[in-house]
């Protein structure tokens, strides 16, 4: 998957079809990492969500992780600031020491694997994270049935496909996240849905 395409085009494309829900649903839980010291972030896109992180939690250091060197350009110049470290490498391939970070964010990433690589990346992340680390996630959904199923799958195939197309995205449906991150011992404190259970905001905590 190559995001350096759409990287400038990628905010507005968002706004125009969901408008300003997916930021929302991005910081919807922010505040609870105001007293975050390590963080990492995994495809943070242009750095919307790393800047407002930035601003909430002013001890935090961040690792922005991203292969889209255009994204994290953005991201870059977005946030001005020393606190930020950027990581041009797919998040397959990074290494990540044990118990580092107190504060993991993904947000709309976690749907570009398929479930062998987001098994082993929920895996490393939870290596990775202290004991109460706060991993926050925003992602689609799909609800298992009635109309909101049908709203949701027309709406997914319709995003994987232009994501296929753009970005080389090889992946072309969800994977079920809450149980890879359940079984790597985290817990989920708060869930939020919204859009008739297409979006989701998600707090976890490991345990």
């Amino acid at each position: 998957m190559n995001c350096d395409p759409i990287a400038r085009v990628y905010r507005w494309c968002e706004y125009a079809a969901f408008g300003r829900e997916l930021e929302r649903r991005r910081t919807r839980f922010l505040a609870e990492a105001v007293h975050a010291q390590r963080a990492l972030v995994l495809g943070d896109g242009d750095g919307r969500f790393v800047a407002q992180l930035i601003a909430t939690a002013p001890d935090a250091e961040v690792d922005l992780v991203d292969s889209s060197q255009a994204m994290l350009d953005l991201a870059r110049g977005r946030s001005k600031s020393p606190r930020l470290t950027c990581r041009h490498i797919d998040a397959r391939k990074f290494t990540l020491l044990p118990a580092q970070f107190d504060l993991v964010a993904t947000h709309f990433f976690l749907d570009c694997f398929d479930r062998q690589d987001l098994e082993a990346l929920v895996a490393k992340i939870a290596d990775a994270a202290v004991p109460g680390a706060i991993w926050l996630i925003s992602e689609f959904r799909q609800p298992p049935n009635g109309w909101r199923a049908v709203w949701a799958w027309l709406w997914l195939r319709v995003l994987y496909f232009l994501f296929a197309l753009t970005t080389g995205l090889k992946v072309r449906e969800l994977t079920n996240h809450r149980p890879l991150l359940e079984a790597a011992g985290f817990k989920a404190e708060q869930v939020e849905e919204v859009w008739f259970g297409l979006l989701a905001s998600e707090l976890w905590r490991k345990r």
